[in-house]
């Protein structure tokens, strides 16, 4: 009798294990808005990494060693694609495991930008902003919610063909993902309505999937250098061009406003504000992707109607 009980317990202990075992599937993506989505697929199961940290710019990182060790260990990868993460097609070229760019899913809702936007207001141009050229992607492509759906639908895909113990799990939470993106989206549409009309000024040209979405439009770029400081005719020219609207609003992005905002603003009744694209310090919950849009709707609207 001891004996077939310790065969029993031999046995589910066996079986634990396995199951723990397909259950453990890395999931590491390069920014945190992916990491948010894969959150809301694995909730309940596991939690995706991130290999960005907040704040870091996702158009020109430098990989560490450890860095890329995940990249390498990591059971399944995703990334936006080669014109958002131009460090990573060299060192994904030594995976053996899944790596999906994103922007090349079936389905994926893409913008180009094309001669007549307005990415630069002539000025000097970061290294980004030289991406921005006519017919180029625009890969800011995670601020489109229909974009999340169809991310969110091939992560579960994989996640599930790697873990079919907990397929069902998968499915369950990509449906819960798809009835919260229904609901985000009357919320943002509400949110945003009072401000359709007014006009507001970006330090890079993030958000126009936000924007095409929700039925806002930014005014202008001032695509300028990090690095170094306009002249002081482009200065001119740039704060000319915002004493045509009066009252407006400019946003920058975390971590560090430009140094130019500043004087751009100066005696003008300007308002600076951020808008932070890449949710850096959302916490990776099932909600998370839904808290990203929600603040950006919320830090929008909040600048433009305290005009």
């Amino acid at each position: 009798m001891s004996r077939l009980f310790l065969l029993f317990v031999v046995f589910i202990t066996g079986f634990s294990y396995i199951a723990t075992a397909q259950a453990d599937v890395r999931v590491l993506t390069s920014i945190k808005p992916l990491q948010l989505i894969a959150a809301a697929v694995q909730d309940g199961i596991a939690v995706p990494e991130v290999l960005l940290p907040p704040g870091a710019s996702p158009h020109n990182y430098a990989l560490r060693p450890s860095d890329v060790r995940r990249v390498q260990e990591v059971d399944l990868l995703y990334w936006i694609g080669p014109d958002m993460e131009t460090f990573l097609p060299r060192v994904l070229a030594n995976r053996t495991q899944a790596s999906v760019a994103v922007q090349s899913l079936p389905g994926m809702h893409l913008r180009h930008f094309t001669a007549s936007d307005e990415h630069h207001d002539d000025g000097d141009e970061d290294e980004h902003d030289h991406d921005h050229r006519p017919g180029s992607v625009d890969a800011h492509l995670w601020l489109s919610s229909a974009n999340a759906r169809v991310i969110a639908a091939k992560m579960a895909a994989d996640l599930s063909q790697a873990d079919p113990a907990n397929a069902a799990r998968y499915d369950s939470n990509l449906k819960a993902f798809d009835a919260r993106m229904d609901a985000v989206d009357a919320k943002i549409k509400q949110r945003v309505a009072g401000i359709a009309d007014k006009k507001f000024f970006v330090f890079h040209e993030a958000f126009d999937y936000f924007e095409e979405a929700y039925g806002i439009k930014h005014a202008g770029v001032f695509a300028v250098s990090s690095e170094v400081q306009p002249g002081a005719q482009h200065v001119a020219a740039m704060r000319a061009r915002l004493s045509e609207f009066g009252k407006t609003c400019v946003f920058s992005e975390p971590p560090l406003r430009p140094r130019l905002a500043d004087t751009l603003s100066a005696g003008l009744p300007v308002k600076l504000a951020e808008l932070d694209a890449l949710g850096g310090y959302t916490p990776a919950t099932a909600q998370g992707y839904e808290q990203l849009l929600s603040k950006l709707a919320d830090d929008l609207a909040g600048c433009l109607e305290g005009l």
